[in-house]
């Protein structure tokens, strides 16, 4: 079996500091000045460790990192990545991820989270603090747990979406998204869910202006809509359940919306509803 290598209680400087590198233990190290410290290497344990400038792991494959720090020049630090894991992690980097695969954080935190997570698949993340705009464009086969965001345009272009127990304050989002189902959240933000496909809500708390518009398969369950206001416009085959009662319904195309009341319902020339393809029951 071959020995790993230990790499501990170092300063490293310049382009490719540690390029290539295989099998190792790198622990309580300072990478400074210099592109691509750790670029093109795998089957890393990275510890306590802190990387000062750009691009640190790219094309890495099977890396742990834990209680270690991207400063805010460490951007565009994680592209085209496999198998990736962060455990209790600071990244004040913008861009961090972009077409990476199989990647998952715990217990980090990201200050400046904008145009993170780009074209990537297969994440996991939970326990996570992020603040920053269009996180997880374009991206699939997520799983988040406990995420509380500031930031607009969340997931643009996502597809197969899971997320639980967060608070998403995010203008614009889940913009052009196909299958995600959002579970015990508290979303904020204005203009949810437009041109997207698929969208199921439970057990979530809404406010939004103009939301759940321009939807082809929108279910929720068990949901409040506070301040909602001009939903559903343009929205087909609707399946909801809402727990209290809505500000204002504008034009929805088809299906069911259950609720306590509607505080205004604008049923229009605009309309695109048939006779019997759009129902409001008020109970």
């Amino acid at each position: 079996m071959k020995e790993k290598l230990v790499i501990k209680n170092q300063d490293f400087t310049g382009e490719r500091a540690l390029f290539m590198t295989n099998d190792a233990l790198i622990e309580n190290v300072l990478f400074h000045d210099g592109e691509s410290p750790l670029k093109e290497s795998s089957n890393l344990v990275v510890n306590s460790c802190t990387f000062q400038w750009k691009y640190p792991l790219w094309y890495t494959n099977n890396v742990e990192v834990n209680d270690s720090t991207l400063l805010e020049t460490a951007r565009s630090g994680i592209w085209y990545a496999n198998h990736l894991k962060m455990n209790k992690c600071l990244i004040e980097a913008p861009k961090t991820f972009r077409r990476a695969n199989d990647i998952a954080l715990n217990e980090c935190t990201m200050p400046n989270a904008s145009e993170t997570f780009w074209e990537c698949t297969n994440i996991k993340l939970k326990n996570v603090k992020a603040n920053g705009d269009y996180l997880l464009m374009n991206s699939s086969n997520i799983e988040i747990d406990n995420l509380i965001l500031d930031g607009n345009y969340l997931l643009d272009g996502g597809k197969n979406i899971v997320i639980k127990n967060s608070i998403l304050n995010s203008k614009d989002s889940f913009w052009n998204v196909e299958n995600a189902t959002i579970i015990n959240c508290k979303i904020i933000g204005e203009y949810l869910g437009w041109n997207s496909k698929n969208l199921t809500f439970i057990d979530c708390e809404i406010s939004s202006l103009q939301g759940l518009c321009y939807i082809k398969g929108l279910k929720l369950v068990n949901c409040k809509l506070l301040d909602t206001s001009l939903s559903f416009e343009y929205c087909e085959d609707i399946d909801a359940d809402i727990v209290d009662e809505i500000v204002s319904v504008k034009n929805p195309t088809s299906g069911v919306i259950k609720c306590k009341g509607v505080k205004e319902l604008i049923i229009n020339d605009n309309s695109r509803a048939t006779k019997d393809s759009f129902k409001l029951i008020i109970r």
